[in-house]
């Protein structure tokens, strides 16, 4: 086997920077939560990493990505090929669509890995505050190994809605963002709501977290988009740019929603706003030109502004907004490539060798396109839902699901994992010494030539 090192460096580099992403939801979920569940908020973004990891080597990645050679087949679900990941297949070249990329398979094992941790870790977003960590854990389990490995075959792995029904989906619009939205909205239906929503104020509790997580999933997210091309080529290249124009025009378009509505641009918008642009440009980064992107991203920051309403007109606590961003998101990505699609930005789009679908509306396509792009969506939607409400509910019955309301008021932090996220009193034997004491600067013991102690005056240290 040749390596082809630019391409391999480039996904591995790619990797690396979707794996920031999860940190960096972890402070920006932590920021928007309020402060005596923000440990427990960014400890469901943690547990995803040590978790899928370990099941993504297990079983995920042969699940989700080993195909057999004989056409129409494979259209649920992988095979065994890569259980446990033998040793000797690193020394295979991972085929796309029969082409040979160049890239060991391992490289492409470890950059789908970081898309399935962040895929399980925003869902949490939704939850919490009130449900019980060992009951996120098991449901983290079920869901990733019976909705997440799945959809990512159906969708990318050789599966119906990438090979029958010719969906497209670049990034993870589908795969990712409307699966983990539409198993958000079950697990809030099932778990409930806070105690006190939305009649108490449960504003985020640190603005500057939220917008430093807000900067590393950006950051990141240009490995999430680019990095899917594989290869490093002119796609490529347009993925990238493409993810900066629409993510650029989605905060412009969020936080001109809240200065004509509120009076008052604010920095949770515009960070939430650079989150749902990122969205939804993911399915259509590699598929359509930077004008339409910025014009998509543009949509996404006004309609996901007013989406995350929504759950006060319907009732369900979704807390940080999964819903209205990720699951509203991920569907106008999807089908904005019914309507700018086009072969001329990717070649691959018509070739029936490779993909086989159509251009957009815009461009020539007819409808055929869009019509795709539904349904793909519509079936991940609906599968991952019921699924989701499915293991919720189980949950629910053995009593894994809620916390208890002492616990929910008083703080989950504490309950659940016996620390919390900030701790103001004094450390023990400062005298009250405020200020100082809280800084870390108290009064120093020096001994005398009588060998008695005494107090010098105030030094750091």
């Amino acid at each position: 086997m040749e390596i082809n090192t630019g391409n391999t460096a480039w996904l591995l580099l790619s990797s690396a920077l979707v794996l920031l992403m999860t940190p960096g939801l972890a402070l920006f979920y932590g920021g928007l939560n309020r402060s005596k569940g923000v440990l427990n908020m960014m400890m469901m973004s943690f547990s995803a990493m040590g978790l899928v990891s370990v099941l993504w080597i297990l079983y995920g990645f042969s699940l989700a990505f080993g195909v057999n050679s004989s056409p129409g087949t494979n259209k649920f679900i992988g095979n065994f090929d890569y259980l446990g990941t033998p040793v000797a297949k690193i020394t295979e070249e991972w085929l796309f669509f029969g082409a040979n990329t160049g890239i060991p398979t391992y490289a492409f094992l470890a950059f789908q890995m970081m898309f399935a941790i962040i895929t399980v870790a925003l869902i949490s977003g939704a939850v919490s505050d009130r449900f019980k960590f060992g009951g996120w854990v098991l449901f983290a389990l079920g869901w990733f190994t019976l909705v997440y490995v799945p959809v990512a075959h159906w969708v990318w792995g050789g599966g119906f809605i990438g090979a029958q029904i010719k969906a497209l989906d670049f990034a993870g619009g589908t795969a990712v963002h409307i699966n983990a939205g539409a198993a958000a909205l079950a697990l809030v239906l099932v778990l409930g709501k806070r105690i006190g929503w939305p009649r108490e104020n449960m504003r985020p509790h640190n603005v500057p977290f939220v917008a430093l997580g807000a900067g590393l999933l950006w950051f990141g997210w240009f490995g999430f988009n680019a990095g899917s091309e594989l290869t490093v080529d002119g796609t490529a290249v347009i993925a990238f740019i493409n993810t900066q124009v629409a993510t650029a025009a989605a905060l412009v378009g969020w936080v001109a929603v809240e200065w004509i509505r509120d009076r008052k641009p604010t920095l949770v918008g515009a960070s939430s706003g650079a989150v749902a642009g990122l969205v939804a440009i993911t399915p259509a980064c590699g598929f359509i030109a930077p004008v339409p992107a910025t014009i998509l991203g543009l949509v996404a920051g006004v309609v996901c502004a007013l989406a995350v309403g929504l759950k006060y007109k319907f009732g369900y606590d979704d807390s940080l907004d999964v819903v209205g961003v990720h699951f509203v998101g991920g569907w106008i990505g999807s089908l904005a490539i019914g309507f700018f699609a086009t072969d001329t930005v990717n070649a691959a789009i018509t070739d029936e060798k490779v993909l086989g679908a159509s251009n957009g509306l815009f461009y020539g396509g007819g409808a055929e396109q869009l019509l795709r792009q539904f349904l793909g969506s519509g079936v991940v939607t609906i599968y991952s839902f019921v699924i989701a409400a499915v293991i919720a509910l189980i949950l629910k019955a053995v009593k894994l699901g809620r916390v208890s309301e002492e616990s929910e008021v008083g703080g989950i932090d504490i309950t659940a994992h016996g620390e919390s996220g900030y701790d103001f009193t004094p450390a023990a034997g400062a005298g009250g010494g405020g200020a100082f004491a809280l800084a870390g600067i108290g009064n120093k013991e020096t001994v005398d030539a009588d060998g008695k102690a005494s107090v010098s005056q105030k030094v750091s240290g």
